[in-house]
């Protein structure tokens, strides 16, 4: 029998179980079951191919083989602009990306992962050491914490202590989306971005296919309607997501294939901002002064905007908005709109703003364009304070 084999008939054993799932269930899931990426049943938990930036491959090279070995995201959770800023990982699971963006912080900034898996934990906290020396820091700006990303307080984790919160195919895993979302805005300072790549689908999943204990696990069974996203952010207070870039999912087996029938699903990357009540949002132009390392030339903020180095860019107010409050601040002119450009210059109208992640991944696919990742501030200034 191959290795193909065996993984599916595995999946026939466990494809009869329709309890609702819980925690338990998840951290059996993915603390015993799955024991390396090749564990997994589908593809919707594999990072799709698509070109990474020379600098972040570098640092993805340094990290240990074994915690790369666990690691089960689906997207490159990377945002722009990180130098010096404290960063949150939910669902940090073996720490991959909490040690890649480690490197990227640099050892004034700090990074903490959280997991409700001791197992992946232990993985993690393990190589602390090995990674402190690899960077060359002289103590660790990583720790690693146990507990529910539905609960940080719980954990322990301060209100306004974070400049970024990343989480990657971690949020579909959830049964509390809404208290995720809560609780990352309560601990976000204001300007701070929630940057996260999850699964979507097409539509509202039916009940028979969230209780489906495999489908779950393997990020399938809970994904969000990608319209509920819209809802959910706006309840709890963020700008509206910023769809940066989105993959379809080919699910790579047959049988759990036909159980999803119809329904579609997406892995995407948003971005969400927590951006004071009194700020102000109108239109204006804005100016990229390129001193963001990786991205000098241009920076691609989302799937709407890229702002190309000196090239005056007209923004709607929201984004404006972002803008001006949040570590991207000192990365930009602005004027107001009202202002004529510079003599000689050239202004940028905005586009639709398109946020249907499976448009996006249409275009992407039938353009054979390469979807945008993140990258890290400059050593020319500090992004967080």
């Amino acid at each position: 029998m191959t290795e193909l084999q065996k993984r599916r008939s595995e999946c026939s054993e466990e494809c009869h179980s329709h309890e609702p799932m819980t925690h338990e269930d998840v951290k059996d899931y993915y603390g015993k079951k799955l024991q390396k990426s090749s564990d997994l049943k589908t593809n919707a938990c594999i990072a799709p191919a698509k070109p990474v930036p020379a600098f972040i491959r570098n640092v993805l090279a340094e990290v240990h083989p074994e915690v790369t070995s666990r690691y089960y995201g689906c997207g490159l959770v990377v945002p722009e602009c990180l130098e010096h800023c404290r960063l949150l990982d939910l669902g940090c699971g073996s720490g991959r990306d909490c040690y890649m963006l480690s490197r990227l912080v640099g050892e004034k900034g700090h990074i903490t992962g959280i997991d409700m898996t001791e197992e992946q934990l232990e993985v993690a906290r393990k190589h602390i050491g090995y990674h402190t020396q690899k960077f060359g820091f002289s103590k660790p700006n990583v720790e690693f914490v146990h507990g529910y990303i539905e609960a940080l307080t719980k954990a322990g984790l301060e209100a306004s202590s974070y400049d970024v919160i990343i989480s990657n195919c971690v949020v579909n895993l959830s049964q509390d989306k809404t208290s995720v979302l809560r609780e990352a805005f309560r601990v976000l300072k204001d300007g701070g971005e929630l940057y996260f790549s999850d699964i979507y689908s097409s539509s509202r999943l039916p009940e028979e296919i969230r209780s489906h204990k495999v489908l779950w696990g393997e990020c399938l069974g809970g994904a969000l309607w990608w319209e509920d996203l819209m809802r959910l952010a706006a309840e709890v207070g963020f700008s509206t997501p910023r769809l940066v870039t989105a993959n379809t999912i080919t699910v790579g087996n047959k049988e759990l294939e036909s159980l999803l029938g119809d329904y579609k699903f997406v892995s995407a990357t948003y971005r969400l901002f927590k951006i004071p009540k009194n700020a102000e949002k109108k239109d204006c132009l804005v100016i990229y002064n390129g001193n963001i390392t990786g991205f000098e030339k241009s920076l691609e903020f989302d799937c709407h905007y890229t702002f190309k180095e000196n090239e005056m860019v007209k923004v709607d107010g929201e984004v404006a908005s972002i803008l001006k409050n949040s570590r991207f601040e000192e990365e930009f002119t602005f004027q107001p709109d009202a202002e004529m450009p510079l003599p000689g210059s050239c202004c940028v109208s905005p586009k639709v703003v398109l946020v249907n992640p499976f448009e996006l991944a249409e275009k992407f696919e039938s353009a054979s364009v390469s979807p945008a990742t993140g990258g890290c501030c400059g050593t020319q200034a500090s992004c967080c304070k």
